[in-house]
């Protein structure tokens, strides 16, 4: 057998090409959900944009690790487990200013841009699916994924509440729901990576 370290080369570029296609799919997707979530006037698709940016930032952090030892991409984690967080702080923020100063979202919206995010989200999954017993950074981006997920099921709930029952507090209820999320997923993250130190 060959001691080139081709085989590691190649999972480093399929690392790359996946966290690139990861970055791309949740910045587009901040800039969607955030410029409809002003309009609509929803703290849920406001919460879940800050979501994806603090996940675009993830991956960025992520795609400096490839490649790096196992120290540099628990330190990467680390710190996207912060990013996770103080975006999840963030988050809270906007939702406690839209109980006091009200709100009018609309449900219409809130349903078709949570449904559109929820499909970028299914593709990540997709895309991490092969990776997420790999290394600590890529373990990261499958968590995020995954509460991606249930947020954006979250905030298309939330849109039917809020037609059903023509009133905002299901909108108010999933933004803060999303910032529990988000904050536990930062959380997972940093508890991950002191794992990965403490076996360094």
């Amino acid at each position: 057998m060959s001691d080139c370290g081709c085989e590691f080369e190649v999972s480093n570029q399929a690392e790359k090409k996946t966290l690139w296609i990861l970055l791309l799919v949740n910045g587009a997707m901040f800039l969607v959900e955030g410029s409809i979530g002003l309009l609509a006037q929803s703290a849920g698709l406001l919460a879940d944009s800050l979501d994806m940016l603090a996940d675009a930032s993830v991956y960025g952090i992520s795609l400096w690790a490839v490649g790096k030892a196992n120290s540099a991409k628990a330190k990467a984690a680390t710190w996207s487990g912060i990013a996770q967080i103080a975006l999840g702080l963030g988050v809270a923020i906007e939702v406690l200013r839209r109980f006091f100063l009200g709100s009018e979202p609309i449900s219409l919206l809130m349903i078709s841009i949570g449904s559109l995010a929820l499909i970028a989200n299914i593709f990540c999954l997709v895309l991490l699916s092969k990776h997420r017993k790999g290394e600590v950074h890529l373990r990261a981006s499958w968590i995020f994924s995954k509460n991606d997920v249930i947020a954006n099921t979250g905030v298309i709930l939330s849109g039917i509440l809020v037609m059903v029952l023509n009133n905002r507090i299901p909108d108010l209820v999933i933004g803060a729901i999303i910032t529990v999320v988000v904050i536990r997923g930062g959380i997972s993250i940093l508890e991950e990576a002191r794992r990965e130190k403490s076996l360094s």
